[in-house]
């Protein structure tokens, strides 16, 4: 019954900025817990970032501490990937995910998946 919409992808150059954005209706936004994983082209999908449904606990993948950063705001059904000083390996398709039981860092245990949203670093 959830649904979860990304946003905000698109073209930018190494070193830059981009923020992504996710929405969700159809539920209570504020008990799931939220994450990002991400797919390069012959990769198996993997986890980028999550939070707690009360914005407390955030892990991120080895790959991305101190460059992404991940919040949420409630009132606006919306959870943010915020990504600096990208590289051209952050080239993939960026899926926001959603559960209301786990912290959302394994893939297999996620009960809802935006449809993702393409996201290409230039060298």
């Amino acid at each position: 019954q959830v649904q979860l919409v990304e946003s905000g992808g698109g073209l930018v150059q190494a070193g830059g900025s981009l923020g992504l954005s996710c929405t969700a209706s159809g539920g209570t936004f504020s008990i799931y817990s939220m994450g990002w994983f991400r797919q390069a082209p012959g990769k198996e999908r993997e986890f980028v970032a999550a939070i707690r449904r009360n914005n407390g606990i955030k892990p991120y993948a080895d790959s991305v501490k101190g460059r992404f950063i991940i919040s949420r705001d409630n009132a606006k059904n919306t959870v943010y990937l915020q990504m600096n000083s990208l590289k051209p390996e952050d080239t993939a398709v960026y899926y926001c995910a959603a559960d209301p039981t786990t912290m959302v860092v394994v893939s297999d245990l996620v009960s809802y998946w935006g449809q993702g949203t393409q996201v290409t670093v230039g060298s």
